[in-house]
């Protein structure tokens, strides 16, 4: 029995580290901690980005009625400027067109016979301060008012020509204060009835565009104010409605940037699609008044033709249609979803 006894206590003892490394073994073998890589994080990144905004337009097509209406309401907000801006680039185009080196146009005496005109011009032409002078006899000018008017029926009954003779001249100095020192002198001549300066008419051009541009600034920041407007109570409407979910997601640990990106995606989606009516608005309206135009300028002997919206323009309009829509959407899920917290 006493050798017995010290046999098995040494047993037990071999036994023992056997037990405690294979419960060892067991621990190493339990749970295991993987390191995401930043390839996969990207990735999924992406399709949950893709994945949101599927959702956000579904949402919208869910709902049509609604939509349409704030679609309406926004193409319509930045299809104002829109063809404001196509207003005021063909104004631009038209006074591109009449710029250029500014005229006197000498009005002779109506009682001044044709000899008198040519001698007076001739004598234009000696002046040195004077670049280029043309003579538009009587003859000439009543040819010229018979096309243009189409009064050639009227101007047949009547005794006499109307018309004087008129000496065009371009002075050499385009300063204003020469222009009309110029212009004053020439009046001054007893073969001169009037003297017209076409500089002018060039700065009233110029002042009126100067000012429309002001005016489409001006409407153009108000219209896009109009448009945030309405995109954030879009928005904030939608919050509302989805209230419980954003509490419930909040609670299972949602962090704030998943909670604003499918309201974020809204916006995008009522800003590009706005702005893509919109576009379609400006293109048909520039359409029915293509022709009336062509025809306006015709009569004035003009080969002016209506500029549209060009690949840049539209590009732009897309492009702050999408920005209001972003921008107006984070304003609201900003300052809304604060207010939303999980009881």
């Amino acid at each position: 029995m006493a050798n017995r006894e010290p046999a098995k206590r040494g047993a037990e003892r071999q036994q023992r580290p056997v037990e405690n490394q294979g419960t060892e073994t067991s621990v190493s073998k339990g749970a295991a901690r993987h390191k995401v890589g930043i390839a996969s994080q990207g990735r999924s990144w992406l399709r949950h980005h893709k994945s949101t905004a599927k959702q956000s337009l579904l949402r919208l097509l869910l709902t049509p009625l609604p939509s349409v209406m704030t679609l309406a309401v926004l193409a319509i907000a930045l299809a104002l400027p829109g063809l404001m801006f196509v207003g005021l680039k063909n104004i631009h185009q038209l006074s591109g067109e009449w710029k250029g080196d500014p005229r006197i146009s000498l009005y002779l005496q109506q009682t001044l016979p044709a000899e008198e005109a040519e001698r007076f011009s001739q004598t234009m032409l000696l002046r040195t301060d004077l670049a280029a002078v043309e003579l538009v006899t009587k003859e000439q000018g009543l040819h010229e008012f018979q096309r243009i008017s189409g009064f050639s029926d009227v101007l047949a009954f009547l005794d006499k020509n109307p018309l004087p003779a008129v000496v065009v001249v371009q002075p050499f100095d385009n300063q204003k204060t020469e222009l009309v020192a110029l212009q004053k002198e020439l009046s001054s001549l007893p073969e001169v009835e009037e003297a017209v300066l076409d500089m002018v008419w060039v700065e009233r051009l110029a002042s009126f565009v100067e000012l429309a541009n002001r005016v489409v600034l001006v409407l153009g920041a108000l219209l896009a104010l109009s448009v945030l407007l309405v995109v954030g109570n879009t928005i904030r409407l939608s919050i509302e409605n989805r209230k419980d979910e954003i509490q419930v997601a909040k609670l299972v640990g949602a962090t704030d940037a998943w909670v604003k990106r499918p309201f974020i995606y809204t916006g995008f989606w009522f800003g590009l699609i706005g702005a893509f009516i919109a576009w379609l608005f400006v293109q048909i309206s520039l359409l029915l008044i293509n022709t009336p135009v062509g025809e306006l300028a015709a009569l004035y002997q003009s080969d002016f033709t209506l500029q549209g919206l060009g690949f840049v323009d539209s590009l732009s309009l897309i492009g702050v249609g999408i920005f209001l829509g972003l921008f107006g959407a984070r304003l609201a899920v900003g300052r809304h979803l604060r207010e939303i917290e999980p009881q």
